[in-house]
């Protein structure tokens, strides 16, 4: 697998320059634009129209950012107040789409980063869906759900300004499930008298998709396999971690369990569960969705099991296959080393951007296979832009339709990935190749749409 080198061409470095002495202060904005830039160095060079209308310079900056206050109050009757954020990132090829996080670490560079990598994750899917992201630092864990329901309805009574079915359509993330989003979009109706498909990943009920709860996890192993297939391989007998305990990888678990693997090993925030026989996706299930408890109370229905307090160590457990899926930058350069040592033939990231600049090199170093988040964690919004379409059509497709559909989204954009990578001289390396397929089509739109 080759590696891209460093960047060498002038005009991506002063763009990349500019963007530092302006966003000094937003690690995870630059981190992740650095790393596309470095992709794009032969597409640049390829075609200099790229240069000549300053596509990179426009394409790092988001069209709008939208950064507001949320007053809310609290059970005791006290008024808390949060910040809420939305990046508008790029509109090229459709209205703007991601998802809301709501988590303390949220930040404008952490909605940055995410919103930037939406870009390209949602033009790999092929669906018509521009970039973008938002959120807020108010955290859910340990509010009750009239205090979630306050929140979510001042967080929406400013954010309604600025979305619409044909405009910016969020769904959830981190911290925004089922709950909130109903919460979120029972405000909207309210406060704009319509009914329409404004916000994706809603219940059943009121116009949400069949397989979105499964989407992104399932979308992920369905990434793999096809990326596996292609190089011999598959999840058959092999030794999985998933890190996380969330929506994406209960459903990871699931899917992987299904084609053959078994998990070894998942996480949450105060420590990690190993059990040699498989982890039950249905009990972290249970304990997730439904009790919203610790993965520590595992060993309540599964005795045998091991409990770890800390979650870096879940990657010193030997592994075949290591599927990252809890938060960003969570396996620095000491973990990829420590998979690599154990043997581990392949990394497919779940969560957004959860090895570091250092830990991917040190994969690409080694040969093993590697799936970047943008590319494989894309099973969420594509089915996001497949509930968009049954809104719009006033349809409800059945859990095999839309999975059957993601399941060929998923199998497109590794292919696609995988050639636009030995076009451009890099055979193998999926991370470029999701960056510069991602890129084309953008360029292109923009290309036509003038400044």
């Amino acid at each position: 697998m080759l590696t891209t080198m460093s960047m060498k061409n002038p005009y991506l470095l002063s763009v990349l320059d500019s963007l530092k002495a302006k966003n000094a202060h937003e690690p995870e904005f630059l981190q992740a634009v650095e790393e596309v830039l470095e992709s794009l160095e032969p597409v640049v060079e390829a075609d200099p129209r790229y240069e000549q209308h300053n596509i990179i310079g426009r394409i790092v900056e988001p069209e709008r950012v939208v950064m507001f206050r949320v007053p809310w109050v609290d059970d005791t009757g006290k008024v808390q107040v949060n910040r809420g954020y939305r990046v508008q990132f790029n509109s090229a090829i459709g209205p703007y789409k991601g998802g809301l996080r709501f988590h303390p670490s949220v930040n404008l560079s952490v909605i940055k980063f995410l919103g930037f990598e939406q870009i390209f994750k949602n033009s790999l899917t092929t669906l018509p869906m521009g970039g973008g992201k938002g959120g807020s630092d108010f955290d859910p864990k340990g509010k009750s759900d009239g205090e979630v329901m306050r929140f979510c309805q001042s967080f929406m009574t400013e954010l309604q300004r600025h979305i619409g079915p044909d405009t910016d359509v969020p769904a959830g993330d981190i911290g925004v499930g089922a709950r909130e989003i109903g919460f979120m979009f029972g405000q909207y109706k309210k406060i704009r008298n319509e009914f329409t498909g404004v916000l994706t990943g809603k219940g059943l009920s009121y116009g949400g998709s069949l397989a979105r709860t499964q989407a992104t996890g399932f979308g992920l192993c369905y990434f793999a396999d096809a990326q596996l297939r292609d190089n011999g391989q598959s999840f058959a007998g092999k030794r999985v971690i998933v890190s996380g305990s969330g929506n994406v990888a209960i459903y990871a678990n699931q899917k992987c369990t299904q084609l053959g693997g078994r998990v070894v090993a998942m996480s949450d925030s105060n420590g990690y569960i190993v059990d040699e026989n498989g982890i039950d996706y249905k009990v972290i299930q249970e304990i997730k969705e439904v009790k919203r408890d610790r993965i520590k109370t595992y060993l309540n229905y599964v005795p045998s099991a091991k409990y770890v307090e800390g979650c870096s160590g879940i990657w010193t457990i030997p592994c075949d296959i290591a599927m990252p899926c809890a938060t960003q930058n969570e396996i620095g350069e000491s973990s990829a080393n420590a998979l690599i040592a154990n043997g581990c033939i392949g990394v497919f990231e779940g969560a957004n951007m959860p090895s570091t600049p250092g830990a991917i090199a040190a994969y690409q170093a080694a040969g093993i296979l590697f799936a970047p988040a943008k590319a494989s964690n894309a099973g969420g919004v594509a089915t996001s832009g497949l509930e968009m379409s049954q809104n719009s059509e006033r349809l409800s497709w059945s859990f095999d339709e839309v999975d059957a559909k993601l399941k060929g989204i998923m199998e497109g954009i590794y292919a696609a990935c995988a050639a636009a990578a030995e076009k451009y001289g890099m055979k193998g390396n999926i991370q470029a190749g999701a960056n510069i397929a991602g890129f084309l089509k953008v360029a292109d739109a923009m290309l036509w749409q003038g400044i």
